[in-house]
């Protein structure tokens, strides 16, 4: 009887520690949350090269207008496009990017990262060099997010 609690409890543990490092997936209708106006980066040096727009949702506009001060659970997606001849048309849909407020997240701010390829499916981006990095170095200030209200202004 001992052998097979022993056995439930490690395939019980097992699968939760796979459930909890499974990607999380990107959330149906972003769309539909505040867009950001139109961004074109052209300086090809830049990480951010290429256009994108940015998808908050309430929660997320409610940290943006709180002067980057995020409530938890707050949701941020960004998609880039590519450049392809003119910078004033969208070239293909190239990445999406996640961001949602969670305080178990401490090695990256408080905050969980995921990349997604232009089909949705998650691009295995290590979210610690790929993207924390970058918002701990450019955005430390404010809550680490790099984007403002500003952004949606129109």
């Amino acid at each position: 009887m001992r052998k097979v609690l022993l056995c439930v409890a490690v395939l019980f543990a097992f699968n939760s520690v796979a459930v909890a490092a499974a990607p999380q997936p990107l959330p149906k209708g972003y769309a539909a949350w505040q867009k950001s106006e139109r961004k074109v980066v052209t300086d090809k040096k830049s990480l951010f090269y290429g256009i994108h727009y940015i998808y908050a949702d309430k929660k997320a506009m409610q940290g943006y207008k709180a002067g980057n001060r995020f409530p938890e659970g707050s949701r941020i997606v960004v998609e880039f496009f590519n450049i392809k001849d003119n910078p004033a048309v969208d070239g293909p849909k190239n990445m999406v990017v996640l961001m949602r407020k969670d305080k178990k997240r401490t090695e990256t701010g408080g905050w969980l990262f995921a990349g997604f390829g232009s089909d949705g499916k998650p691009s295995g981006i290590d979210p610690v060099k790929n993207c924390f990095d970058c918002h701990l170095k450019d955005a430390a200030r404010k809550d680490y997010v790099i984007s403002t209200i500003q952004d949606f202004k129109r």
